[in-house]
């Protein structure tokens, strides 16, 4: 295992393996396998796939004890878990060998740590060094915070939360279950909200929350506001991406994804199972459908019916997107089309001038 890679010392055969992902064992179904890894760098005892007809030449070659393929691809002289879908077989797999935040980070509190009186710490929880944990906070069962991070008063999480360095959570957010929040993240920051009074812009106070629901997983350098009023919630399953920025009052639905860069303005509602890419910007109090997709740097300016994919900007249906963008790619060439057509017709309004002047 190379220096800073994560591993887990737990082991499995291949028989095991194949249960747990619906697929079925080989060659040697006792082939003891403890780890995952790709197929050129995989070493003996480690696991690996070929999803695409393109990397079989490896086969031959890689030092795997095992690999995952698809029905009818060679195996060479390896032991096979053979399954329909390589890649998620993979990733089922993957995740068995991820060591698990209890196995990472043991239980107990370090002694740099600051926690309130007022707060409630659940059993087996980790918290490192220079921790802050506000008054009134609860934290769930076997939560691992790590060093630098700061819950500030009244915020409240969910069984098995780990939370990576330097993440603030500002007064009352709070997280369901299993939530993992990357180093540098901020919830619950004051959403952008200023009134003009004719001289200077007057500051709205934001005394809403935010929500995050179960097994939902940010990214670093997030940011999610808190409501001006009410809550700013984020739907169990989600998935945000680095440099995401949430505005006040957004409302994200379950098992979403939301890309590096994009921006979602204030009070704009997401219904579950959206996609947004990246650098994608969403304007404010839209409505924005189940199963969206909004491309890559596309700007939403406008609600979004169910099942619809969106691009360019602004947004329109991605199909129409590309008309619209076939049209002007074409521009150059019609401007250099009509610059010669009215050459050929001044031309010809100079030769039909003079043959007017010789009649006379």
């Amino acid at each position: 295992m190379e220096r800073g890679q994560l591993h887990s010392s737990r082991s499995f055969t291949l028989e095991e393996l194949a249960s747990e992902v619906g697929g079925v064992a080989e060659g040697n179904p006792a082939q003891s396998i403890s780890g995952v890894a790709g197929i050129r760098e995989a070493r003996q005892g480690e696991i690996s796939f070929v999803a695409n007809q393109r990397y079989t030449r490896f086969i031959d070659d890689t030092q795997a004890s095992a690999l995952i393929l698809a029905p009818g691809m060679g195996n060479g002289h390896l032991p096979v878990l053979r399954t329909e879908d390589p890649y998620l077989a993979y990733l089922k797999i993957l995740r068995l060998f991820s060591p698990l935040p209890a196995e990472r980070f043991l239980p107990g509190v370090h002694p740099k740590a600051v926690v309130d009186p007022d707060a409630l710490l659940g059993k087996d929880v980790h918290l490192g060094a220079g921790v802050y944990v506000g008054a009134g906070v609860e934290l769930g069962d076997r939560c691992v915070l790590l060093p630098g991070v700061v819950i500030m008063d009244g915020c409240s999480l969910g069984e098995e939360c780990l939370i990576f360095p330097g993440v603030v959570l500002r007064e009352g957010v709070q997280l369901g279950r299993r939530v993992v929040i990357h180093s540098g993240t901020v919830l619950g920051a004051d959403g952008f909200g200023y009134a003009w009074d004719g001289k200077r812009h007057q500051k709205i106070p934001q005394i809403g929350g935010v929500e995050i629901g179960d097994e939902v997983e940010i990214g670093a350098n997030v940011t999610i506001d808190r409501a001006t009023t009410g809550m700013t919630r984020i739907g169990e399953g989600c998935r945000i991406d680095n440099l995401v920025q949430i505005a006040h009052n957004v409302q994200i639905g379950p098992n979403s994804i939301i890309v590096a860069q994009a921006g979602i303005s204030g009070s704009t509602e997401l219904g579950s199972g959206v996609t947004v890419a990246g650098q994608a910007g969403v304007a404010g109090h839209i409505n924005i459908g189940d199963g969206v997709v909004v491309a890559a740097q596309a700007g939403v300016t406008k609600s979004v019916e169910d099942g619809v994919c969106v691009s360019g900007y602004p947004a329109r249906p991605h199909d129409e997107a590309m008309r619209h963008l076939a049209a002007l790619n074409k521009v150059p060439e019609l401007i250099r089309r009509i610059a010669k057509l009215e050459r050929e017709l001044a031309r010809l309004r100079e030769d039909s001038s003079e043959e007017t002047v010789g009649q006379d």
